[in-house]
């Protein structure tokens, strides 16, 4: 009875190895998100290419640090090259608020429209 037993483990701890999706890291930067306790959920869960900011200033787009003076440009190549990817935010809650006027206005230059850039947060429970 034993022996039935432990095959059928074996079976599942196989089966849940092989069905695991394991969530990839989104950027290089390390950030705490804003969070927020009465926002409902969106039903668009598509996955989106990152553009990080931290809070000390530093900017991560698509898993590659990316200076200030260049996004505007790296926004604009990646519009052209990935037509179907689409944008979203990412920014600690600690990002001053000077640098995230530089990235929309980057994002401005780039072509890239308020509605095409959503924040993302963290919702409280």
């Amino acid at each position: 009875m034993i022996v039935s037993l432990i095959d059928i483990l074996a079976i599942l701890l196989i089966f849940f190895i092989v069905t695991t999706t394991f969530r990839t890291n989104d950027s290089l930067l390390q950030i705490n998100l804003p969070k927020a306790s009465n926002l409902g959920d969106s039903d668009n869960h598509e996955p989106r290419v990152s553009l990080v900011l931290g809070k000390d200033g530093q900017i991560s787009f698509d898993r590659q640090i990316v200076p200030i003076e260049a996004l505007s440009a790296t926004l604009k190549h990646f519009r052209t090259t990935h037509a179907d990817k689409k944008i979203e935010l990412r920014a600690d809650e600690a990002t001053p608020l000077g640098i995230m006027v530089k990235v929309w206005e980057a994002a401005t230059k780039a072509g890239v429209t308020i509605n095409e850039l959503p924040l993302r947060i963290s919702i409280q429970d």
